[in-house]
């Protein structure tokens, strides 16, 4: 069965960084847009960042733009989030999220097929 499993959460300062991964099984992990969504307490689903099945293209929310870089293993079927300049308002659960087909065309939460349990990021200030 399909599975993420994700790992590198934790408690930083602000301007602090933190690497999320995602480990990736149960799916052709090399034919699937990958991304990385995250959901504050009282607020809704954000997209964050996507990349495409290759790697060659990726995709950022606004919010993220400059200071996150999402990157994949296609050989080891692992995603990874690398977070810079963290701010309080980063804080949330953080979900590594697939979705069907080599390009992703956006960031986006109404599209996923699969996501995992989440891993907990707090920025305090």
């Amino acid at each position: 069965q399909v599975q993420l499993v994700e790992s590198g959460g934790g408690s930083v300062q602000a301007g602090g960084a933190l690497r999320l991964s995602c480990a990736a099984s149960g799916y052709t992990f090399s034919t699937y847009c990958m991304g990385w969504f995250r959901q504050a307490p009282g607020k809704e689903r954000e997209g964050v960042a996507r990349i495409s099945a290759s790697g060659t293209f990726t995709y950022y929310a606004d919010s993220v733009k400059g200071r996150f870089t999402i990157s994949r293993d296609n050989a080891k079927n692992t995603l990874s989030l690398q977070m810079n300049s963290l701010k309080p308002e980063d804080t949330a659960m953080y979900y590594c999220e697939a979705k069907a087909g080599r390009l992703c065309g956006g960031v986006g939460v109404s599209d996923m097929d699969y996501w995992g349990k989440g891993t907990l990021v707090t920025i305090s200030s």
